[in-house]
């Protein structure tokens, strides 16, 4: 349990990724587990054209997290529609990758509902790594300074920070919490991701950079 909860941007680095109203049900199946995050499924999708919106008709995964792991997501409304989806669905992939660590599975069908190619590969490796060690993440999670861009009405970048001050490993064979000996520079990451929209009204997750201690992300 000396382990830090910074591994987690480096975890998502190496393979240049990340780690949400939900409604529906989360009961992964082996036919669930027979598909490795990242690969491409080849599932045949149609696209929609450029300028017609998608209509948000998913039926998205229940995510129920641990009562001691909670979230502060200070970013406002935007006004802009699809913007405002962007960040809501961008909410629900972070909290979707520490359900599959608070379940202890690597391929959990939430975070892959909101991820696919290098982010759902780079969080499947995250996930990999809590459940090695057999610890999972307790504590509260800020997020802040969030900016919005779009191209085209389909993709979106988005830029945000994140607060890891207050955030914890906790061990699930001992329940002791491991915490850092004193706050640090490092306990701040700034984060940079890529995502699309699908043709359930989705704003999926495709790629996540992270860069800890970015000066932008300081108090």
């Amino acid at each position: 349990m000396n382990r830090p909860l910074r591994l987690a941007a480096a975890a998502l680095t190496a393979a240049a990724a990340l780690l949400l109203t939900s409604c529906g049900s989360d009961d992964d199946t082996s036919k669930d587990d027979d598909k490795i995050a990242g690969a491409d499924q080849g599932d045949g999708k149609k696209s929609t054209p450029p300028d017609e919106p998608a209509q948000d008709v998913a039926e998205r995964p229940r995510i129920e997290l641990p009562s001691d792991l909670t979230y502060e997501f200070e970013w406002n409304k935007t006004g802009d529609k699809k913007k405002d989806a962007v960040l809501a669905d961008t909410e629900q992939y972070l909290k979707a990758v520490d359900l599959a660590i608070a379940e202890q599975k690597p391929l959990h069908k939430a975070y892959r509902f909101y991820s696919e190619g290098e982010a759902a590969a780079g969080s499947q490796k995250f996930v990999q790594e809590y459940v090695k060690y057999k610890d999972r993440i307790t504590g509260t999670k800020r997020y802040f300074n969030a900016r919005v861009d779009l191209t085209g009405g389909r993709t979106a970048g988005v830029v945000y920070c994140e607060d890891q001050r207050k955030a914890h490993n906790k061990s699930l064979k001992t329940g002791k919490t491991a915490k850092a000996a004193a706050p640090s520079k490092d306990d701040f990451v700034l984060y940079s991701s890529r995502l699309h929209v699908n043709d359930q009204g989705v704003w999926v997750t495709e790629t996540t950079t992270s860069d800890r201690g970015n000066d932008t992300c300081q108090p």
